[in-house]
């Protein structure tokens, strides 16, 4: 199983899912690991990433998604994930990718990344990922105003269901 958290940045991504793998019992990933070193100066200077600056970053995360699940391994990741073209990069051509999506309003995400310390994302551009972002239709949808534990609590629970729905491969 390959578990995708995602969402605008400040939503939580890393803190869910690091729990949400700890509940799997599986590995997990930061996608902001797999950044170039240019696409987080541009971050970090309040520039927006386009998509050919994405392009390679999530085509790493799913060269590892396999990597990690072709060993037969379940594996979680946290990427933002904004755009369907890119959730459809991630979720390969097997369509083996689960999403969970942290919904939070403005408000709350601005503040959350005004308390943020030592990240290279510049909070200017929170405006920018809600501009580009493109709700899932298929997504397990969490709200970000929840408890973490509640909030991993309902994606746990929504992801099991899905698995035992899921037929055989």
């Amino acid at each position: 199983m390959i578990v995708v958290v995602m969402g605008v940045s400040g939503c939580g991504k890393s803190t869910v899912g690091q729990k949400i793998a700890e509940r799997l019992g599986c590995a997990f990933r930061d996608g902001d690991e797999f950044h170039s070193d240019a696409n987080r100066a541009k971050m970090h200077a309040g520039i927006p990433l386009n998509d050919d600056d994405r392009k390679p970053w999530l085509e790493a995360i799913r060269a590892y998604m396999d990597e990690v699940t072709g060993s037969g391994n379940s594996l979680v990741v946290a990427c933002s994930a904004l755009k369907k073209r890119y959730r459809d990069v991630l979720r390969g051509p097997a369509g083996n990718a689960e999403f969970v999506y942290l919904k939070g309003d403005f408000e709350l995400l601005q503040s959350r990344l005004a308390a943020r310390k030592d990240h290279f994302f510049n909070p200017k551009l929170l405006l920018s990922q809600f501009e580009a972002l493109e709700e899932p239709a298929d997504a397990i949808i969490v709200d970000i105003a929840l408890p973490p534990e509640a909030i991993v609590d309902q994606a746990v629970e929504q992801l099991r269901a899905r698995a035992a729905h899921r037929p055989a491969a």
